[in-house]
């Protein structure tokens, strides 16, 4: 399966190594290229971008292009999973 990548214009990624392990990266964005991207690729007002890494190491922005298979409803019906519930004492906790 190949796709032609789309690059998310407008969103840089930055990977900041010397960072406190709770900081990933810093995102950057252009604004009007990224205005003009997310209304080009909205979907139900929203707009998907994975931040990928790149063989050479590097970060970069793409479109999220996935999108769920439909599925046959027609014979299917939705039904909730059965959960028995256990009859056995659990002991009191301590907190």
């Amino acid at each position: 399966m190949s796709r032609e990548k789309i690059f998310a214009d407008g969103f840089a990624f930055k990977r900041k190594e010397n960072a406190p392990d709770f900081v990933v990266g810093s995102m950057s964005v252009k604004v009007d290229e990224a205005i003009l991207f997310l209304k080009d690729n909205a979907k139900k007002g929203w707009v998907n971008i994975d931040i990928k890494q790149a063989k050479s190491g590097k970060h970069y922005c793409e479109l999220d292009t996935w999108e769920p298979k439909p599925q046959n409803n027609s014979n299917a019906k939705a039904t909730a999973p059965v959960v028995e519930q256990s009859t056995v004492e659990e002991p009191d906790l301590p907190f």
